[in-house]
């Protein structure tokens, strides 16, 4: 496969730019075996039944953007991409010179950050003092919005941009498809008899990564840590016993669920994975999925023509870009039927 198969003209005017008013409010393109329909988020409860299991990904996104200055008085603006300890971290770093291994800059005016190295694209940076990193963040940090998002994080973000649900701390992108669910909906679909079960995968910035290698195959992957719990592993057990779907609200539930049953059968437990999932994946565990729509020529895209057929899912985008759909992080959402190996 070529990466120009998964390329599509996107308007520019269908990237959105803010959330609908209320969670929830978004359109909802169903894809299966009859065909595609045009339908509302709340039209969801319709769409599952009793027994069906959904699966969130409960992962907070940390206020991982901060700016500061060097002894030189150059400007420096820090993207933490993961906490490593409650010190150190991997990071970004975007300066008129990139930072030397041994050298220090402050953030915020306040905090002192050391230099300790580099690991491939990222740097290994200690934020000095008593306080943890993520106390740090949480002081002088700014929500990390979306490449493709122009505007500067605000309040609405702050709320928005994170799911209702949203518990570990550690991502650095929001699990989008999660974001359209309020309290309400949720307490909907229980009352209808669908299970809520949850994991955890840190969403990395490698996310928002167009595939700029000419084959598919020769794309390298970025690393994210997951967790999926054994009480998730028993709920998706009965669920199947009984005849009901695993539904996964986003492609990182989706990632975390197939990288755990990796060996082929699904286990508890927590790691790094960098599953790339293309056409021709065979699907272990994940039967409907619902998810935002998606970057053209990205690994999200790939990952999505695999689950609901090439040729489905690109008509697909073809009729959400005809019929004006919202795409992105804060846009509208497709829930797609696994098409049978």
């Amino acid at each position: 496969m070529r990466t120009d198969d998964f390329d599509f003209e996107l308007p520019e005017h269908l990237i959105a730019q803010h959330p609908p008013a209320q969670r929830g409010g978004s359109r909802l393109l169903h894809v299966g075996p009859a065909g595609m329909s045009d339908r509302m988020f709340s039209d969801l409860p319709q769409l599952l039944r009793a027994g069906d299991l959904l699966v969130l990904n409960d992962t907070r996104v940390l206020k991982a953007r901060l700016f500061g200055q060097k002894a030189s008085g150059g400007q420096v603006e820090v993207m933490v991409e993961r906490v490593l300890d409650e010190h150190e971290v991997l990071a970004q770093v975007r300066a008129s010179k990139s930072p030397k291994t041994g050298s220090t800059f402050k953030v915020a005016d306040a905090v002192e950050v050391s230099v300790l190295g580099r690991r491939d694209e990222f740097f290994h940076l200690r934020f000095e003092g008593d306080a943890p990193v993520e106390a740090v963040l949480e002081r002088y940090g700014k929500l990390p919005l979306p490449p493709y998002i122009t505007h500067a994080a605000g309040e609405e973000d702050e709320e928005r941009y994170q799911t209702v649900f949203a518990r570990e701390q550690g991502a650095v992108a929001a699990p989008t498809a999660g974001l359209h669910f309020d309290e309400a909906m949720l307490d909907n679909l229980r009352e209808q008899g669908v299970e809520v079960a949850t994991v955890t995968l840190h969403v990395g910035a490698g996310t928002f990564k167009p595939v700029r290698a000419d084959r598919v195959a020769d794309h390298v992957m970025h690393s994210e840590r997951y967790t999926v719990p054994q009480a998730t592993v028993d709920a998706i057990a009965l669920a199947k016993a009984n005849g009901g779907r695993v539904v996964s609200v986003g492609t990182t539930s989706l990632r975390a669920l197939e990288s755990a049953a990796a060996g082929g059968e699904l286990k508890a437990g927590s790691g790094e994975t960098n599953i790339f999932i293309t056409p021709g994946y065979r699907f272990k565990v994940v039967d409907v999925l619902l998810t935002n729509f998606h970057l053209p020529r990205s690994t999200l895209l790939m990952l999505v023509c695999a689950f609901g057929g090439m040729d489905d899912l690109l008509q697909a985008y073809r009729h959400a870009v005809e019929q004006n759909y919202r795409f992105f992080s804060y846009g509208d959402a497709m829930l797609i039927q696994r098409k049978p190996d």
